[in-house]
Formats: structure tokens, C-alpha cells, sequence
């Protein structure tokens, strides 16, 4: 995503009033698999009730499922995205924005990237209390008020555990040339298969020469 050309073949639409624009779930959900309904749910404590007397059943739901997680505050959300990393060899360290305080103040910082690198996406998050199915990680990219990309990251499903999870994407590179340099708002989305909101968020990266500029 966020190809070499990418300036140059942004689609002549301009960016809809935020009110009135489908979300990045709606949208790229739909496109993706547009007849696709998510399984029922059971709740983590139904699912180890579930033939406790069937000893071989009990010991795959240990291994698949980890032991029955303690109780966590209820007030707690089932899922929490900490963090959002970029990861580059070629960067002088990791680019990391911190997702549990004020997501407003995100807009104002400037996330650089040097053009033409590669690099991956790291998400930190935990699962709280319940098994989430079909976790995603949803980017739509802006530029001049032009969406530019559209990425979608098949993060997978998780059960709950104390510890935090890490998905890291594949190689992504960075655009190059002069009309691909400047500013960029990326607009993210946390979700599910039953297309729930975990945590939705504005931030801005700017694309350099170098590191430095």
C-alpha cells in the first residue's frame, strides 16, 4: 500500500464531509466480502462448560482456548488497542503511537517517514474477556483530500489472556519522488467480524526526503 505512483493515481473524489461518509467498516467490509454473516457467539465460561466430563474435549479446549482467564473488571472493554508501530530496518528506531489516551492529540503530532523504505505495521492490543473472531485493522489514507489507499489487515481471532497480543503485517513500502512527498491523514479502524468499533482513530504522517526533514 501507499505504492511509488500512489499521488498519481488518486481517485478524482473528493474526501465527504465526515458525517456523511460511510465508515472505513462499512466500506471496506462490503467490498471485501459483501454476503459474509459472522457464527453465533458464546461466551468464554459457555464454551468450558460445555461437556466438562469429556476428558479428551476438556484438554483441547486447554490447549486451543489457554487456561479459564481470571476475572477481569467488568468495566473493562473485551478488547483494548494499545498501540500502533512502524518497523523499519532503514528507521533510526521504531515509530510508535500510544492508543490508550487522548486519541484527539494524535492529530497534531506528525508521524515521519523516510520515502521509498519498507517497513511493517505492528498492532499491539489484548482481549479482555471474551474470544473476538475475525479481528481487523482497517487504514484509509488521504492526501490533499483525495483518498489515496485503502488497506485492510486480516488480523484473525483471539481469546482472552492477560497478556498483550502483537500482529505484525507483511512489507509494506513507503512512496518516493517529489509530488509523493507531504503530508498524509490516515484514518484507522479496529473491528470484527460482527463489524463492532474497538477503537477508531485520526493521525497524520508526513512522507520526507529524509529523516531529518
Amino acid at each position: 500500500h501507499l505504492g511509488e505512483d500512489l499521488c498519481s493515481k488518486a481517485p478524482e473524489v473528493l474526501l465527504a464531509d465526515k458525517e456523511g461518509e460511510p465508515t472505513p467498516s462499512d466500506e471496506v467490509l462490503d467490498e471485501a466480502v459483501p454476503e459474509y454473516q459472522a457464527p453465533g457467539k458464546k461466551s468464554m465460561l459457555a464454551i468450558w462448560q460445555l461437556d466438562p466430563e469429556d476428558v479428551s474435549l476438556v484438554k483441547y479446549k486447554q490447549a486451543l482456548l489457554g487456561p479459564l482467564p481470571p476475572i477481569v473488571d467488568a468495566s473493562l472493554p473485551n478488547v483494548q488497542v494499545t498501540r500502533l508501530t512502524l518497523i523499519s530496518e532503514q528507521a533510526p528506531g521504531p515509530i510508535t503511537m500510544d492508543l490508550t489516551g487522548d486519541l484527539a492529540t494524535l492529530k497534531n503530532q506528525v508521524f515521519v517517514l523516510k520515502e521509498g523504505i519498507e517497513y511493517k505495521v505492528k498492532i499491539s492490543f489484548k482481549v479482555n474477556k471474551e474470544i473476538v473472531s475475525g479481528l481487523k485493522c482497517l487504514h484509509h489514507t488521504y492526501w490533499r483530500g483525495l483518498c489515496v489507499d485503502k488497506a485492510i489487515y486480516m488480523v484473525g481471532s483471539y481469546g482472552p489472556r492477560a497478556q498483550e497480543y502483537e500482529f505484525v503485517t507483511t512489507v509494506e513500502e513507503a512512496p518516493r519522488g517529489t509530488l509523493a512527498r507531504g503530508p498524509y491523514v490516515v484514518r484507522s479502524l479496529f473491528t470484527d467480524d460482527d463489524r463492532m468499533d474497538h477503537l477508531s482513530w485520526e493521525w497524520c504522517l508526513h512522507v520526507c526526503q529524509d529523516w531529518k526533514d
